[in-house]
C-alpha cells in the first residue's frame, strides 16, 4: 500500500517521501464553519502562490458573498459547485505550497458529522493537524471527534486554531479558557503536543505575521509553527518494509520485484525474507530508471532483484531478516465504518493490506466507541462513522505491522465485494494467538475420493427466493428424483436449521447474514463429504449468496432463483407469514420490511407463476446432466 492507506489520494508517494526533512503533511479539520478553507486559502494567499488571474476571480465572487469588504479566501478550495452553493466542504481537498523553510501539503476534509470518511483519508495521510475552533463556541462534540481520529491515526503534534477572535474583540479571556479545556482532552487521549494559536483567518491576524490587535498573546504564528515543529523522521526509522506491487519480467534473463518502500532502507546484498511465505535470499541488485543503487530508502520506488529463484508476487512483502513483520490470518483491529451500509459480522469483504487483497470478514465486534464520552457499548453491527474494535479474520496469512508502529503495513480497507466501494478503513493491532495453534489438517479420504466412492460429482444447489416461492416445495422434488436415481444427497432446509443449530439466531440483517455463513460452511463440508447438497434459504443478500460460492471450487456451486412475484408469494403465504408482517407481528419480514436482492445472473433461472414446481424440478435435471453432474446414462 502507497503511503496514503485508507484511500487513492491524489498525492504522489514519491513526492510525499523524497525529502521528508523538508517536506510537512498536515491535515485542517473542526466542526462545520469553524474556517477551515477560509484559513488555508489565507496562508495560499500568504506565501504567494495563488495565481493574479485566480486571486482576481476570488475578489470578484467574494463581492457576492456574506464577507463584506473582505476576501473569501475559502473559495480557493471550495472547488466544488456544490460546497459553492451550501458554503460547506464536502470533498478532501489536497494543495501544495512552500516557504524559504518547508514544504507542506494540506488536506482541508470536511466538518458535518457524514463526511468523517473524508476525514479519515485526510488524517491518515499527516503528521500534524490543524483543528480549528470558532472562538464563539468553544470545543464541540465534533472537535473531539476528529481530535480523536487524529490521535488514533497515529497524528501526535496538534495546532490548535481558535479562530474568529476578532468577533470577539480579540479578547484574552475566552482564548484561555478553550485552549485549557481542549488541553486537558487532549492529554487524556495521548495527544501531548498541543500549541494553541488565536486567530482570524478572514483577516489575517496570527496567520503568517503577527497580529498587533492581540499583544497579550507571545506564542508563534500559524506559519511560524508549521515551519517549526519538529515531527518524528518514522519512514527512516522504522524497520525496512517494501510491499511487492508487480513482478516484472521482460525476458528470460531478468525477474525483478517492483515496489515503492514505504519504510526503512535496503542496500545490495542485505538478507531479506518474502512474507508470509517465509522464503529467504539476498539483495543481487536495486535497479531504478536512472540506473543501479547501492542503497534505497523509504520513498523511493525500485525494482529488486535477488540471488535466489524465490517465489515472489503481488502482494508479498519484502523484509529484513533481522526485523521481520508479523504474519497472521487473525487480527483484533480498530475498524472506522465508511459506508452507508452497516458492517455485519459475519459478511465476506475484500480486505486490502498493503498491496495484497485477500478475503475476509469481521468475526466480532467487541465494543464500539463512543466518541463523546469515551464509552465503550455493546453493538452487533457498526453505521456510518462509527469506530469499533474488532476481530477479523481472513482465507490466508498476510504480512503485518502494528499501525502503531508503521502505517502503511498495519493500515487496511474493507471493499464491498458487491460494489466494489471502501466500506471501511483499519488499524491492526496485533495478531491473535489462537491463530498460531489453528493449523489445516490434511485428511486422506479426501472429497475426490468421496465423489469417487458415490460415482458422482458433489456440488452445492441453491436455492433462493422470497418466502412462499415454492423453494422448499422444488428442492424435496429435486430430491426425491436425485434419491431415484441413486444419488447421495441432503436437503438443507432454512426453517429445520433454526429449529437446531441456529436456533440462537434472531432475524435481523446481522443475524440473516450469520444464519446464511453457517449454512454455507455446512453445506461445504458435506460436499468435502461427496454428496448433492440442496440448500433451500430465502437467503436475501448477494453479498452472502457470493460467500456461499467463494467456498467451493469453480463448478461446484449453482444459484437456483425461485422467481416468483411478491404479491404472488403473499398470495399464496402458505404459512400465515405475510398476514402477520403486514400487522406488524413479525418484524423484518423479507419484501415487506427487510430486502431481497435477486440475484443478477443466477445458473438456473424458475419463473413459478409460468413453471409448475414439478416441470421445474425437471428442469433442474435436465441441467444438472447437461452439467455432468448427474451422468445422462442413469436418467
Amino acid at each position: 500500500m502507497n503511503r496514503v492507506p485508507f484511500a487513492n489520494a491524489s498525492v504522489p508517494t514519491a513526492q510525499l517521501h523524497r525529502e521528508p526533512r523538508d517536506l510537512l503533511r498536515f491535515i485542517t479539520c473542526g466542526s462545520v464553519d469553524d474556517g477551515k478553507s477560509t484559513l488555508i486559502g489565507r496562508l495560499l494567499y500568504e506565501t504567494k502562490v495563488v495565481p493574479e488571474d485566480q486571486l482576481a476571480e476570488i475578489i470578484r465572487a467574494s463581492a457576492t458573498g456574506d464577507a463584506g469588504s473582505s476576501t473569501e479566501f475559502a473559495f480557493l478550495l471550495d472547488g466544488l459547485v456544490a460546497e459553492r452553493e451550501q458554503g460547506i466542504t464536502i470533498d478532501v481537498a489536497f494543495r501544495f505550497f512552500a516557504t524559504d523553510r518547508r514544504k507542506f501539503i494540506i488536506a482541508d476534509t470536511p466538518g458535518h458529522e457524514q463526511y468523517t470518511r473524508n476525514m479519515v483519508t485526510g488524517a491518515s495521510n499527516a503528521d500534524v493537524a490543524v483543528i480549528l475552533i470558532d472562538a464563539r463556541k468553544g470545543v464541540l462534540t465534533q472537535t473531539r471527534r476528529h481530535s480523536y481520529i487524529c490521535a488514533l491515526l497515529g497524528i501526535r503534534h496538534v495546532a490548535l486554531a481558535i479562530n474568529k477572535m476578532d468577533l470577539l474583540d480579540f479578547a484574552e479571556a475566552p482564548f484561555r479558557a478553550i485552549a485549557a479545556e481542549y488541553h486537558s482532552f487532549a492529554q487524556s487521549h495521548g495527544i501531548a503536543d498541543v500549541t494553541a494559536i488565536p486567530v482570524s483567518a478572514l483577516k489575517g491576524d496570527n496567520v503568517a505575521a503577527p497580529s498587533t490587535k492581540m499583544p497579550w498573546y507571545a506564542g508563534p504564528t500559524l506559519l511560524d509553527y508549521l515551519e517549526n515543529v519538529e515531527v518524528e523522521d518514522r519512514l527512516r526509522t522504522a524497520p525496512f518494509r517494501m510491499p511487492v506491487q508487480w513482478v516484472n519480467r521482460p525476458h528470460a534473463h531478468f525477474r525483478g520485484f517492483c515496489g515503492t518502500i514505504v519504510s526503512g532502507r535496503v542496500r545490495q546484498g542485505d538478507e531479506i525474507v518474502v512474507q508470509p511465505s517465509g522464503r529467504r535470499s539476498r539483495i543481487a541488485r536495486l535497479v531504478t530508471f536512472e540506473g543501479d543503487l547501492a542503497e534505497a530508502v523509504a520513498g523511493q520506488a525500485v525494482t529488486l532483484t535477488l540471488t535466489d529463484e524465490v517465489d515472489v508476487s503481488r502482494g508479498d512483502l519484502v523484509s529484513p531478516l533481522s526485523a521481520p513483520a508479523g504474519v497472521s490470518e487473525q487480527f483484533e483491529a480498530t475498524v472506522i465504518w465508511m459506508d452507508d451500509d452497516p458492517l455485519l459480522p459475519g459478511r465476506s469483504y475484500y480486505v486490502r493490506v498493503g498491496t495484497a487483497t485477500v478475503t475476509g470478514s469481521v468475526s466480532t465486534i467487541k465494543y464500539k466507541l463512543n466518541i463523546n464520552t469515551m464509552e465503550h457499548l455493546a453493538g452487533r453491527t457498526l453505521a456510518l462513522n462509527e469506530i469499533g474494535v474488532c476481530t477479523i479474520s481472513l482465507d490466508r496469512p498476510v504480512a503485518f505491522d502494528p499501525y502503531a508502529e508503521n502505517r502503511d503495513t498495519g493500515g487496511f480497507i474493507l471493499i464491498d465485494r458487491i460494489t466494489n466501494r471502501t466500506a471501511g478503513a483499519g488499524l491492526l493491532h496485533f495478531g491473535l494467538r489462537r491463530a498460531q495453534n489453528l493449523f489445516h489438517q490434511a485428511v486422506e479420504i479426501d472429497k475426490h475420493a468421496q465423489a469417487a466412492l458415490k460415482a458422482q460429482k458433489p456440488c452445492v444447489l441453491w436455492f433462493t427466493g422470497l418466502s412462499g416461492a415454492g423453494k422448499s416445495t422444488i428442492a424435496n422434488l429435486v430430491e426425491r428424483r436425485l434419491y431415484a436415481l441413486r444419488r447421495h444427497c441432503y436437503l438443507l432446509d432454512g426453517d429445520n436449521l433454526r429449529l437446531g443449530l441456529n436456533r440462537d439466531l434472531g432475524f435481523t440483517i446481522a443475524d440473516r447474514v450469520e444464519n446464511i455463513r453457517r449454512a454455507a460452511e455446512i453445506a461445504k463440508l458435506m460436499v468435502d463429504a461427496g454428496l448433492i447438497v440442496l440448500v433451500s434459504f430465502i437467503s436475501p443478500f448477494r453479498a452472502e449468496r457470493r460467500m456461499a460460492r467463494d467456498l467451493l471450487e469453480d463448478g461446484e456451486f449453482f444459484e437456483i432463483f425461485v422467481d416468483t412475484p411478491l404479491a404472488v408469494a403473499e398470495a399464496r403465504d402458505p404459512k400465515g407469514l405475510y398476514r402477520r408482517a403486514r400487522r406488524g407481528e413479525i418484524k423484518n419480514f423479507t419484501g415487506i420490511d427487510s430486502p431481497y436482492e435477486p440475484p443478477l445472473a443466477p445458473d438456473i433461472h424458475i419463473n413459478t407463476t409460468t413453471t409448475p414446481a414439478e416441470a421445474a424440478a425437471e428442469l433442474i435435471i435436465a441441467r444438472l446432466v447437461e452439467l455432468g453432474i448427474i451422468s445422462r446414462d442413469l436418467c
